[in-house]
């Protein structure tokens, strides 16, 4: 099956959802183009969540998909665990002369639930998830209001439990991906399989179309997806460095600037393992205690933010996949024009393996 037939898209392809570094106008921007623009909601508020989806409508009339973390919080830290992991993060504070979240305001989880009811209420037309499987409620809740349902998995049983549990399609997060790692069977390690093995493995194993992710930069990567089996692609770092994204010059430059071994998995930001380009802060807190994922990410939002703001992305997440060297400058527009143009092209050339 086409993705784009299945989307009501004119492209297979879908612009990756990118917590913290989107806005309603990147996400109406790809939808116009033709491609699946993706809010990434995980960090926003429901009432937030309710506005930047109105946001989008007023900007499209085109599909789109609004994502969330369906992982399960662990056990909220104690003070003194705060504590001891804030103290490390003091001169961080100090550096950009801000205060220091407080122990209860790090304690505090997201209300999963309360997201989730805010994006069912909204009718999106795609609802996409990562870190998880959908609770049975929820999965009838958005199939009763017409909205597509697409998981995330890392390994062939993660495939296999989200097939089970009703979804409509399944991105395949191969290695070479940027962001979160979106785990949630066994330990991250023994899941980060590159795209070129993992993509056929779940096409073989469910029968739901499987969309590719990691590392798509170009026509060459979406052609070698499609060969592969999938039914479309997802880009994330691609989209970091079009004009209507929202992430400073700085960092788009360090994307268009680093290699594939310049990126590492880690932890120091969010406590959850995570793509990104390696810089001081991942140096100097790689032995540091850290809190689990939500709350070490409450902790070092303000210093994230301090860093964005002032340009100081040695502070900062710098979330990329390994092919940040092949992104580009341009309009998504632009860009997924080049991306259609140079698929087909790809495509054309390719020669029969025998004589």
């Amino acid at each position: 099956m086409q993705l784009c037939k299945f989307l009501g898209t004119k492209y297979s392809i879908i612009q990756a959802p990118i917590a913290g570094s989107d806005n309603a106008r990147l996400v109406a921007a790809a939808a116009e183009a033709g491609a699946l623009g993706s809010l990434g909601a995980q960090y926003r508020t429901p009432e937030e969540i309710q506005k930047v989806i109105s946001e989008i409508r007023s900007l499209t009339s085109k599909p789109f998909a609004v994502n969330l973390f369906a992982f399960k919080p662990e056990a909220i830290p104690s003070d003194d665990q705060i504590a001891r992991s804030r103290s490390h993060l003091d001169g961080y504070y100090s550096r950009f002369g801000i205060t220091a979240p407080a122990a209860e305001s790090v304690q505090k989880s997201i209300d999963s639930e309360a997201q989730l009811e805010a994006v069912l209420e909204a009718k999106v037309p795609v609802f996409s998830f990562t870190l998880g499987s959908l609770d049975e409620k929820w999965m009838k809740a958005f199939k009763k209001n017409g909205t597509l349902v697409i998981g995330t998995a890392t390994n062939v049983k993660e495939a296999i439990v989200l097939a089970k549990s009703g979804v409509d399609a399944i991105t395949a997060q191969g290695s070479e991906a940027g962001g979160h790692r979106g785990t949630f069977m066994g330990a991250y390690e023994d899941s980060m399989i590159g795209s070129m093995a993992l993509i056929p493995q779940l096409v073989d194993a469910v029968s739901v179309p499987v969309i590719a992710a990691g590392a798509i930069m170009d026509g060459r990567g979406i052609a070698a997806a499609l060969a592969l089996g999938a039914a479309g692609v997802q880009l994330g770092t691609a989209f970091l460095t079009v004009s209507e994204c929202p992430v400073n010059a700085e960092y788009k430059k360090a994307i268009r600037e680093h290699d594939a071994d310049d990126t590492t998995i880690t932890k120091v930001f969010s406590g959850a393992p995570a793509r990104g380009i390696k810089n001081s802060f991942i140096t100097d807190n790689s032995e540091k205690p850290l809190l689990p994922f939500p709350y070490h990410n409450k902790l070092t939002r303000p210093i994230r933010q301090a860093a964005n703001e002032s340009g100081q992305i040695e502070y900062t997440n710098l979330w990329s996949g390994q092919g940040g060297r092949l992104a580009r400058e341009m309009s998504a527009m632009e860009l997924i024009e080049k991306l259609v143009a140079e698929t087909d092209e790809v495509l054309a050339k390719l020669s029969p393996i025998h004589a």
